[in-house]
């Protein structure tokens, strides 16, 4: 079954797909610089995941210390706690009004799914869990996929069937008017 995002909004049993939102051919604007500001916004999110993890370890180490060691037991689901805050923060971004990290938002990127519709929270979860899968195990080949195609898509990308684009190039969305 697939979405018809036309004029009936109706779904159709058809067999028929969607084309994809974002052709490279007819809007080449969408995917240029992508590829770097991606790096940056990655790059901007880690230390973001990573500044309250520290914290937290210097919590429990503290923590440790004054509790005459008992607190070092905290260690144990530290790590833990950190995979699943980066899951969180991830899901929560992507899966929020603007379907971008923090980091790709200040380098002005924006993760759509192959057919145009906003990322949620799942998407976003498992888009941040794959990449780390895929980067532990082929590391260089997920970034090298990137720049051999024209929507600029890396491995994750393509299983996800999502894409990164430039927030401020797509067409805006009409926003509903305030009542206040």
């Amino acid at each position: 079954m697939s979405y018809d995002s036309g004029s009936s909004g109706v779904w159709r049993n058809d067999g028929g797909a969607q084309p994809h939102a974002y052709d490279p051919d007819l809007h080449p604007e969408l995917f240029r610089g992508v590829a770097t500001r991606r790096a940056f916004a990655f790059l901007i999110d880690l230390v973001i995941i990573s500044v309250p993890v520290i914290l937290g370890y210097i919590f429990i180490f503290v923590f440790g210390v004054v509790t005459l060691g008992v607190g070092f037991l905290l260690f144990g689901i530290a790590w833990p706690a950190s995979v699943v805050w980066a899951i969180v923060y991830y899901g929560a971004c992507i899966g929020g009004s603007s379907s971008a990290t923090i980091g790709m938002r200040l380098m002005d990127l924006e993760l759509r799914t192959w057919y145009g519709a906003p990322g949620y929270f799942v998407l976003g979860a498992t888009h941040a869990v794959l990449f780390w899968v895929t980067v532990s195990f082929l590391t260089p080949f997920v970034v090298l996929v990137g720049p051999f195609n024209g929507r600029r898509r890396l491995l994750h990308d393509f299983v996800l069937g999502t894409v990164v684009i430039n927030n401020s190039v797509r067409a805006p969305v009409p926003q509903a008017a305030r009542t206040w």
